[in-house]
């Protein structure tokens, strides 16, 4: 039985962050978010970590993280590019914005040989998460289309102090998802969760996706499929991006995949905002006082 691998999404732009909050540090020896979910999920049983990266970004990445870490798992990255399509398709003049992180997911493709889990690389997902997760990836197939997420309620996900886009859930009476829908800046306003974006209200019990997702690598030539059909629709508008929640839900729609929503008592948080850093070091510092991780991870 392989090892599951873990993806971590680390090309963003951090546009509403202001910078490169990826290798911005949060614990008390220079841990950044990627180093907590890394020991996590070498915690859990993962056998190799992968990250999605900027070719830009290349040269800070290795010297501030991969050096740390690549003597306690196996490590690879690879990078998101534009350039980076299926045959047929090239990218349309004008075009800067990623493809989005179903795009990143699918630039991994031959560098993940085992079933495979998928995170943010600014997000906390707390250490229960990897492991409901190790346990459901160490009984995948190579073939399977038996999918998972970990849900997050609504409520734990927002910022204080700005809007958020969050892929709200509906999930059957069985855990399996149904669909993902796109809220676009929630937040709350005047005690309820709103969209400034269409004025849409989402329920405040509302499971939702937070990028943890597990697949196997079938899901690569399912993606890959789907890469074409969007850049065929989309691809020639500028700022369209190219989302797994999407992927996923058309996939459940046409019975070519099913994902099963795993429970976790860990309890999600992070940095979306440069003003969200304060509380996210603060809770990091509860957690060593607990011990649930030590003063120093590596």
């Amino acid at each position: 039985m392989k090892q599951p691998t873990l993806i971590i999404l680390a090309a963003g732009m951090g546009s509403r962050y202001g910078g490169l909050k990826q290798l911005d540090q949060m614990g008390p020896n220079g841990e950044t978010i990627m180093d907590y979910s890394v020991y996590d999920a070498l915690r859990a049983g993962f056998g190799k970590v992968v990250f999605v990266i900027r070719k830009d970004f290349e040269t800070a990445f290795k010297e501030r993280f991969i050096q740390k870490i690549s003597d306690k798992i196996a490590t690879d990255y690879v990078f998101q590019e534009l350039t980076d399509l299926p045959e047929g398709f090239e990218v349309p003049e004008g075009r800067t914005k990623p493809w989005g992180t179903n795009h990143a997911v699918w630039a991994a493709r031959n560098a993940v040989n085992e079933p495979f889990a998928v995170i943010n690389a600014d997000d906390f997902y707390g250490a229960d998460a990897f492991q409901v997760m190790a346990r459901y990836l160490k009984n995948l197939t190579s073939d399977s289309t038996n999918y998972s997420m970990v849900g997050y309620p609504v409520t734990n996900t927002l910022s204080d102090h700005g809007t958020v886009n969050r892929g709200v859930c509906k999930v059957d009476e069985s855990n399996q998802l149904v669909n993902v829908t796109e809220r676009e800046a929630i937040g709350w306003k005047n005690g309820e969760i709103v969209s400034e974006k269409d004025g849409e209200k989402v329920p405040q019990d509302a499971q939702v996706s937070m990028n943890f997702w597990g697949f196997s690598q079938y899901y690569f030539k399912q993606t890959g499929d789907d890469f074409r059909a969007f850049l065929e629709a989309e691809g020639d508008e500028l700022k369209s991006e190219f989302y797994i929640p999407s992927t996923v839900t058309k996939l459940i729609e046409q019975n070519k995949a099913s994902v099963k929503v795993l429970d976790t008592t860990a309890q999600w948080f992070g940095v979306t905002y440069k003003a969200d850093k304060e509380a996210t070091m603060k809770r990091i510092q509860e957690m060593i006082t607990q011990n649930i991780y030590p003063e120093k991870l590596w």
